[in-house]
């Protein structure tokens, strides 16, 4: 199998995304690896330090490694977020194939130094995981917003980015280029969307020339999504559309059989849901196509 730094280097070649799907329980693991595996993608599970506290570091870990060697099939974890070195070194201490090390909310220069620091001590217990690093300003917290916000986000600047992935030699760049976490309620709803700033991406991209991560992909514009990939982002990131997907299925499945207390009669609805989101995402990340699939991977490598 091939490692996650080879398959990124393949998806920047055939201009594809590798998708990022945050998860909290089972039922989102669950979803998130079978639709991958049915569709024969790579998928980059993630966990944030809150889903990491709820799900427990070391047993995530141990869940997506037991996935990955039964099934022989490319699921890579990682965590994200990690806005303190205690919390990156515990990822890394427990086997995750990458680290998102997000200190910006710092100045620049007190971001490239704390995230020199992650990258040594990271590439010192494991010289093969990934860091990712962070610049600008995407706001926090997946979840859904009652307005969008007033105040203009900071976007990235090609000359910032250059700045700090020279300084740093970080892995993967995650810039903010109009992308922003969470939804809002228009967004749930379907009546409003995300927009991209699409050029500003290329312009990173080139003079970066590493991964490019999108975070806080949810409610985003199809098309802008797809232009994105085309300019340069390898990862996308999805959470708040599987949470809001979870909740609708769940319910769906509560209200089938009111009586009905069985966890695992009433949860495959909620599977069902959030697994139409993930693979949606996924077809889009690959240009509908799947030309970047399990079987092409591992026929290059053969």
């Amino acid at each position: 199998m091939r490692s996650l730094s080879q398959l990124l280097e393949q998806a920047k070649m055939d201009r594809v995304a590798i998708g990022h799907f945050n998860v909290s329980d089972m039922v989102l693991l669950k979803a998130v690896c079978s639709s991958a595996m049915d569709l024969q993608v790579p998928v980059l599970v993630g966990v944030s330090e809150g889903e990491r506290r709820f799900l427990g570091t070391r047993q995530i870990a141990a869940l997506v490694r037991s996935l990955r060697e039964e099934f022989g099939f490319p699921i890579f974890l990682n965590a994200d977020h990690a806005h303190s070195l205690e919390s990156a070194v515990e990822a890394a201490r427990c086997g995750f194939d990458a680290v998102t090390f997000d200190r910006s909310a710092q100045p620049l220069e007190q971001n490239i130094f704390e995230t020199q620091l992650a990258i040594q001590t990271l590439k010192a217990i494991n010289p093969a995981i990934l860091v990712e690093g962070e610049i600008g300003d995407i706001g926090t917290g997946s979840e859904i917003h009652e307005a969008e916000r007033q105040e203009p986000r900071t976007l990235t600047t090609a000359q910032e980015a250059r700045q700090f992935v020279e300084a740093t030699g970080v892995d993967i760049l995650a810039p903010a280029v109009g992308n922003s976490h969470g939804l809002m309620k228009s967004m749930v709803w379907g009546t409003a969307k995300k927009h991209l700033d699409v050029p500003l991406i290329a312009e990173i991209k080139r003079a970066v020339r590493i991964p490019l991560t999108l975070h806080g992909g949810s409610g985003t514009d199809d098309e802008d999504l797809r232009e994105a990939i085309g300019a340069g982002v390898t990862i996308v990131h999805i959470n708040t559309e599987l949470r809001v997907a979870w909740r609708r299925g769940l319910e769906a499945g509560l209200s089938e059989d009111i009586n009905q207390v069985v966890p695992y009669k009433i949860l495959p609805s909620a599977v069902e849901a959030v697994s139409r989101v993930a693979r949606s995402r996924m077809q889009l990340f690959n240009n509908g196509r799947l030309g970047f699939s399990v079987k092409s991977v591992t026929e290059t490598a053969a």
